[in-house]
């Protein structure tokens, strides 16, 4: 099946509604998912490929984060959208599912629907949370929200509820602690467990850089 046509249409419609989104979020950011979960798929023989590329171009179509908290404000604009190209509805009903069930929130992502396409495109979006560009995003999320850097005084909070993980106001270095050093561990599948491990140590060693400097050391 060419489902290029389909492919191309959501770009052209995700790029048109992020185009002033959060640097973190934008279409930059999905068009990262995106070949993650594409490089990730090529190792899955039975994954079905377009619902990973609709999955993963649509994920972040409306982020609940910037829609008042709505978690179904993506759902409903990813059906709406779909249903306008004539995409079979069983394809349409698992790509919701993914945008309902792929973000992290606070470790609190309710376990009611699994598939490979979702592990896929999960596996694809805590990439993008990790490493360098992992390590950017947080902090370009911390200034959106006017958060410090650091407080010494104000440690992580590993047992934060799902509303304080959302309302995302500690001090940003506290988010690695909290989500980023996490992920490694919650990877789903082999070829996101390896590309995880690298931007882990990454991650760590900006840590350990970060608290030399801020402590006066040479």
């Amino acid at each position: 099946m060419n489902y290029t046509p389909i492919i191309e249409q959501t770009i052209s419609f995700v790029k048109s509604e992020l185009h002033d989104a959060e640097g973190g979020h934008d279409w930059f950011h999905i068009e990262r998912v995106w070949r993650n979960a594409q490089l990730i798929a090529a190792q899955e023989n039975d994954c079905d490929k377009l619902v990973v590329e609709l999955g993963a171009l649509l994920h972040d179509i409306a982020d609940s984060k910037f829609h008042d908290g709505n978690e179904e404000a993506g759902p409903i604009k990813a059906t709406t959208f779909l249903k306008g190209l004539g995409v079979d509805d069983s394809i349409i009903d698992h790509v919701v599912q993914i945008i309902r069930h792929v973000s992290y929130k606070g470790g609190h992502t309710t376990g009611s629907f699994n598939s490979i396409e979702l592990q896929i495109v999960q596996d694809a979006d805590r990439l993008d949370a990790m490493g360098a560009i992992g390590i950017a995003r947080t902090f370009n999320y911390g200034g959106y929200k006017n958060n410090v850097l650091y407080n010494p005084e104000i440690p992580p909070n590993l047992t934060m509820s799902k509303e304080e993980y959302k309302k995302g106001n500690n001090p940003t270095l506290n988010h690695f602690y909290e989500k980023l050093l996490l992920l490694k561990d919650l990877m789903n599948t082999s070829t996101g467990k390896r590309l995880a491990q690298s931007r882990h140590n990454f991650m760590e060693n900006f840590l350990e850089q970060f608290y030399a400097e801020w402590n006066g050391e040479q």
